[in-house]
C-alpha cells in the first residue's frame, strides 16, 4: 500500500483508526481504505451514522459559543481528532478574539494535521497526549503555556469517552481532569449510547472491537455520572434534542442515538 504524502511515518496503514473513521463519516479525505471499509460496514448497521456525527459537530460548535458567551474563553479539546471545517478554534475566535484553544490527541495523523493547520494561528496549539494519562495531559498543557489552568476552562470530551473501557476507570480520568480545573470551568461532553437503538448499538460495539478499537456505549445514567462535581448547564439530553439538532432529527430525537451535555464547576 502506497503511503500518502500527508501520512506520518510509523503509522499502520492496515489498521483502522477511530479518528480516521470519524473523518470518513464527516466526508473528510484523511483516511485510508481500511478506515473507509470499516466505516461503510458501520453505516450498513446504522445508516443515520453520518447524520449523528454531523449533529455531534453542531453540538460542539454551539457549546463553544455558549461557553464564550458565559465568559469562558479557554478551551481544552481532548480527543480532538482530524481537523474539519468549523474547528473549535475557528468558532471560539469568532465568538471571542481573546479565545485560546489547545487540541489534544494521541493519533499521529490528527496531531500532524492539527500542527499544519495551526502553524499560523498563535491562539491555538496541539499537544500529543492520551486521555488515559490525565497527569501527562495536564503537565503538557501547563508546559505549552497557552491555556492558564488557574482560570476557567471549557473541557471538551466530545465523542471520546466511549473509547475508554470500564477497566480504565473513565470516571476517575474525568475526575482527575475536573479537579485540576478552576471554578467556573465547564465540561462539554458527548457520548454514544445504546438506550434508544440497542440492537444496532450492540453490532456497532462488536464492529469496533473487531477492528481493534474498544467501544463502550453507556446509558443515560452512566453518562450523567461524568458530570459529578459539575452543576447542570443545562445537563444531559439526547443529541437529537440539542438546539438545531432537534429539527434535523425529523421529530424523532431517538434516531440520533447518544447523549450530550454541559456542566459548570462551582
Amino acid at each position: 500500500m502506497d503511503r500518502p504524502t500527508w501520512a506520518p511515518q510509523g503509522i499502520d496503514l492496515t489498521k483502522a483508526s477511530a479518528a480516521r473513521m470519524y473523518d470518513f463519516f464527516l466526508g473528510g479525505s484523511h483516511n485510508f481504505e481500511v478506515d473507509r471499509e470499516a466505516g461503510r460496514r458501520a453505516i450498513e448497521i446504522l445508516p443515520d451514522l453520518p447524520k449523528i456525527m454531523q449533529a455531534n459537530r453542531a453540538f460542539i460548535r454551539d457549546a463553544v459559543r455558549q461557553s464564550a458567551a458565559a465568559g469562558v474563553t479557554q478551551f481544552l479539546d481532548i480527543g480532538s481528532g482530524i481537523p474539519t471545517f468549523g474547528n473549535v478554534h475557528e468558532v471560539a475566535l469568532e465568538a471571542s478574539p481573546d479565545a485560546r484553544v489547545v487540541y489534544i490527541d494521541h493519533d499521529p495523523v490528527a496531531v500532524a494535521h492539527s500542527q499544519a493547520l495551526l502553524a499560523e494561528v498563535p491562539q491555538a496549539s496541539v499537544v500529543e497526549a492520551d486521555l488515559l494519562r490525565p497527569k501527562e495531559i495536564l503537565a503538557r498543557v501547563e508546559a505549552d503555556g497557552l491555556v492558564d489552568l488557574n482560570r476557567p476552562v471549557a473541557l471538551l470530551l466530545v465523542a471520546v469517552l466511549h473509547f475508554v473501557e470500564e477497566s480504565a476507570d473513565p470516571y476517575a480520568l474525568v475526575g482527575e481532569l475536573r479537579d485540576a480545573l478552576a471554578p467556573g470551568s465547564r465540561l462539554v461532553l458527548s457520548h454514544a449510547s445504546q438506550d434508544t437503538r440497542p440492537a444496532e448499538a450492540s453490532r456497532i460495539e462488536d464492529l469496533y472491537q473487531r477492528v481493534g478499537t474498544p467501544f463502550v456505549m453507556r446509558t443515560r445514567q452512566q453518562v450523567e455520572r461524568f458530570f459529578e462535581g459539575f452543576e447542570p448547564d443545562p445537563g444531559v439530553v439526547l443529541i437529537g434534542e440539542w438546539g438545531d439538532n432537534a429539527q434535523a432529527a425529523d421529530d424523532d430525537p431517538s434516531r440520533f442515538s447518544g447523549y450530550v451535555g454541559v456542566g459548570r464547576k462551582p
